[in-house]
């Protein structure tokens, strides 16, 4: 079964913007990890994940999140997640990502989120 999973760059201020849309798993989750690593060596260390177009998720997508989030946080950077559709965000919940994470309604709340400084723990 071939999964479609599309990820789209944008940039607002300070924040590179990451769309994502379809399905995050086993197969595509070398995709996701890639498009981190590159936004991490290109200096952007702010990173906003759009989450609206995103259908599923499996621990495969979730592990890229976690491989990243203290390297981006110790470069003084940080992930946070928007506009999650209730049937993904159900996953991120019983996994333990709200307590980790900053997970925002929308894209524009999340990058002001940013200027909030840096998140605590």
């Amino acid at each position: 079964m071939a999964t479609n999973f599309k990820i789209e760059n944008k940039t607002e201020g300070e924040v590179r913007i990451l769309e994502l849309e379809g399905y995050l798993d086993a197969h595509t989750a070398p995709q996701f990890e890639s498009a981190i690593q590159e936004e991490a060596e290109a200096g952007n260390l702010r990173l906003v994940v759009d989450c609206a177009r995103l259908s599923y998720i499996s621990s495969a997508g979730l592990g890229v999140f976690m491989s990243f989030i203290e390297e981006l946080r110790e470069a003084g950077g940080d992930i946070k997640l928007a506009a999650i559709t209730p049937k993904v965000y159900q996953v991120f919940e019983v996994l333990g990502f709200p307590a980790l994470f900053d997970i925002l309604a929308t894209v524009p709340e999340a990058v002001a989120k940013f200027a909030e400084g840096p998140r605590e723990g």
